[in-house]
């Protein structure tokens, strides 16, 4: 036989070298600092939710924490910008509420939500739906999201939160190491060091500045550069971990080396129908919408040259809960909201969530479950800075829109969703809102 036969052939080289060339791509950070600074932008939303599954249904954090870095990796590695994987939160909602919503109602929940989300993928019927809804009930999506976002972060400020109970137990106190003083000190830092993200403005003054050339601007500008390369979310961050350790010495005790043990879940016909019924029906109509279409809208709108497709990102969070949900790894999906906080603190590329997911993996894999126990005491109102910071850039996306016809849909559509809470009620009458303007 021909030894040529045996080669590969130079098209199907061509190919490999190309996608290891856009694998490796996908993963260079653009600035260190920024990316790992953007990594942050998603704890405001992953942890409390996290955590009050964990603390309230006796969820498998180790094992959610291996899955979900997992996930982190690997879609920063396709994607390559910050894509976030974030809880289900319709679902979450659910588990923390209803005592008779347990661990296998929720997997049940999350998988039959992964099986429609992977056959709208793989059919084209995503990227249909994507092509057919209008930018400007995309935008009030978006917009209520951000809202609701922000508003809850406000109430993380003020209030103290038991997770555990999904409830708020009274006024947060003025001073302390989980106190307002706290919070609106690590607002004000970020204000500061981020400002309104708006780039484009800065880097028009520094160009002004050197035009001027003056001493004193030049300084201005000096000072102004360093002060943005700082990294400002991961020092908030970081200042809430040491806070939760000085709050809770003896935490340090609570922690078993080792991952959680990882077991094929159990999921009864009852827990089927009852995870399908209140699990699935309510949150298809998000995960649709803000997981889906409108993580695509805002990717192209933050990351033109970036290829991100409804159908790629329908079958990756099918995927998702397809294997993990089996084995206890809490229902995920990707949210507008996250990469947009990631986005605002300075993630560019797939690095950014690839940084992040191999920190979970390895807390998964050396702490296991017993992680929860620094959670509990980590600072809320820390948490819920970074989230307000993440829900007002969402909310932003909205600032596109030019006419009075397409901001009239917008407002309504963000009115009724966060009214109804429901982003199923307030898409249907944005987009007959919509329709009877163009008739």
């Amino acid at each position: 036989m021909d030894s040529h036969n045996h080669q590969t052939p130079p098209q199907t080289t061509t190919i490999t070298t190309a996608m290891a060339t856009k694998l490796k791509d996908n993963f260079v950070f653009r600035s260190k600092w920024a990316e790992l600074n953007g990594a942050m932008g998603d704890l405001g939303t992953y942890i409390p939710i996290v955590l009050a599954l964990t603390l309230a249904s006796d969820l498998n954090l180790g094992t959610t924490l291996i899955f979900t870095g997992v996930y982190n990796i690997v879609t920063g590695l396709i994607y390559g910008v910050p894509m976030p994987v974030q809880p289900m939160k319709s679902i979450a909602a659910t588990a923390i509420s209803d005592p008779d919503f347990g661990i296998p109602e929720t997997m049940a929940a999350g998988i039959c939500t992964g099986v429609v989300l992977f056959l709208l993928g793989v059919t084209g019927l995503m990227r249909i739906a994507y092509r057919l809804i209008p930018l400007p009930v995309v935008r009030g999506i978006q917009l209520a999201q951000g809202l609701s976002f922000a508003m809850t972060a406000v109430k993380y400020i003020r209030k103290v939160q038991d997770f555990s109970k999904s409830k708020s137990k009274g006024n947060r106190h003025w001073l302390g190491l989980d106190g307002l003083v706290l919070a609106i000190i690590c607002v004000c830092f970020i204000t500061i060091v981020s400002g309104a993200g708006d780039e484009g403005e800065d880097e028009d003054e520094d160009e002004n500045d050197r035009d001027r050339g003056e001493d004193g601007d030049n300084r201005r500008r000096d000072w102004r550069r360093i002060v943005a390369y700082l990294p400002s979310a991961f020092i908030v961050f970081l200042l809430g971990v040491i806070l939760a350790f000085i709050r809770e010495p003896k935490v340090i005790k609570g922690f078993k080396f080792g991952p959680s043990s990882i077991q094929v879940m159990r999921i009864s016909k009852n827990a089927w129908k009852q995870g399908f019924l209140k699990g699935t029906i309510p949150q298809l109509p998000l995960s649709i919408l803000n997981s889906v279409i409108a993580v695509c809208k805002l990717s192209i709108d933050l990351f033109p040259e970036k290829t991100v497709t409804a159908t790629s990102v329908s079958v990756t969070v099918g995927l998702m809960n397809l294997t993990g949900c089996w084995f206890g790894a809490m229902p995920c999906c990707h949210g507008a909201g996250g990469l947009a906080g990631q986005y605002k603190f300075g993630g560019r590329s797939g690095g950014c969530v690839a940084l992040l997911g191999a920190t979970k993996l390895v807390l998964g894999l050396l702490l296991g479950s017993s992680i929860v126990k620094i959670l509990s005491v980590f600072p809320v109102g820390v948490l819920g800075v970074l989230l307000l910071f993440a829900g007002i850039e969402l909310a932003m996306c909205a600032r596109d829109m030019k006419s009075k016809e397409d901001s009239f849909v917008v407002l309504v559509c963000t009115a009724v969703s966060l009214v109804g809470s429901s982003a199923a009620l307030g898409f249907v009458t944005g987009m007959v809102v919509h329709l009877l303007l163009r008739l």
